[in-house]
């Protein structure tokens, strides 16, 4: 017997958190999130709760576990972008059509009677976050922050009657020793204009996340599916990002002592996570301590210029000093992502660099009849 049931319960909650765990048991590219993370995630410590209605819901079969899913009603959303839209989240599933049916219309069931128009997804929980579904680069590991799924994810999706609200786009670099001479001279003007570059400081750290939290809504406020951070978001992600941030890889650009733009890049832990497989005890935090200084990749998670100061070379600027930094603690290569399939403008400064396309994801959704 298949049924639908709302987590209700801490041993539901439980079940919903380590399905991903049985599911990908034999997939090497799966990245367990340390399970402590998730409990916090999915807990009113979660300042995202403060503007959102979130349910969770879990599928099985004979009493076995098929597959789980969240529906969202994001409050924010709909006041920013004046549309009915509601989302679903966190959708894992056997290989079973009837159990993604099943999931789906539960969310729909729901988010109709909340007057919601349009199902969007998956987002867990919004654009500030992880979304998307993998399409292309199933045979590469997820980068920190990045979501992974099978290939029949796609399939299910698709003849549920979800279909293409937009894709998302990541580029792979090489660190070059020396950036592309046009960049370098872009990055040269931007210098003699008075635009300067500091790494944050530590110190500092709330302050200057709220002067990226200044940028970003300004920089990001026209983009598909933005939403501003708020204060509560923005001093969560604080707590996440202080212990892994590098100075010298997270910059500020400022004009005049006005902050004009941000560049924030990312060790990958998630060759940590691999290794520690989602248990956080006295033997994996060895394992992480020992791993953490082999880790030679990076993502580019953050880059915004205030509209005013684009197209002037502060862009160039962040980079050419980010990479710097990259370089002098050892990192190799560079995921840029995501990015809209439509910001072509980044897209060209990326290739410009040597990024090449090499994962594709997609926001699928369906107008509620």
């Amino acid at each position: 017997m298949k049924e639908v049931v709302e987590v209700a319960t801490k041993k539901d909650l439980d079940d919903f958190i380590r399905f991903p765990f049985t599911l990908y048991a034999q997939d090497p590219y799966y990245v367990p999130p340390l399970l402590s993370e998730l409990r916090k995630q999915f807990s009113r410590k979660n300042p995202f709760f403060l503007h959102a209605t979130v349910r969770f819901f879990l599928a099985r079969i004979n009493g076995r576990q098929a597959g789980r899913i969240v529906s969202i009603v994001n409050h924010r959303h709909i006041e920013f972008h004046k549309e009915r839209t509601g989302f679903f989240g966190f959708f894992e599933s056997l290989n079973d059509q009837s159990v993604a049916d099943a999931l789906l219309s539960k969310v729909s069931e729901i988010l109709k009677k909340e007057g919601i128009e349009i199902l969007r997804g998956p987002m867990n929980f919004s654009t500030n976050e992880e979304c998307g579904m993998l399409r292309e680069g199933f045979n590469l590991h997820p980068t920190l922050m990045t979501p992974y799924n099978p290939p029949y994810y796609n399939e299910l999706m698709e003849k549920h009657g979800m279909t293409k609200a937009k894709d998302l786009f990541a580029y792979i670099c090489d660190i070059p020793e020396n950036l592309p001479e046009k960049i370098l001279r872009v990055a040269a003007i931007a210098e003699k204009s008075g635009v300067t570059v500091r790494p944050v400081e530590k110190k500092n750290f709330a302050g200057d996340m709220r002067i990226f939290q200044e940028v970003y809504n300004s920089a990001w406020e026209k983009n598909w599916g933005f939403i501003p951070l708020t204060d509560e978001e923005l001093r969560h992600l604080a707590d996440n990002l202080k212990p892994i941030v590098i100075p010298e890889m997270t910059l500020v650009a400022e004009k005049n002592n006005e902050p004009i733009g941000f560049l924030g890049i990312l060790p990958d832990y998630n060759f940590v996570l691999k290794k520690m497989r989602g248990k956080l005890n006295p033997w994996t935090i060895l394992k992480a301590l020992y791993y953490a200084k082999r880790i030679k990749d990076m993502r580019l998670l953050l880059l915004g210029i205030k509209p005013h100061y684009r197209n002037r070379g502060v862009d160039a600027l962040l980079f050419r000093e980010g990479f710097k930094g990259s370089l002098k603690n050892g990192f190799q290569r560079v995921e840029f992502s995501w990015i809209l399939e439509d910001n072509i403008p980044t897209q060209r400064l990326v290739e410009m660099i040597g990024g090449r396309l090499y994962k594709k994801y997609r926001i699928y959704e369906k107008r509620l009849a």
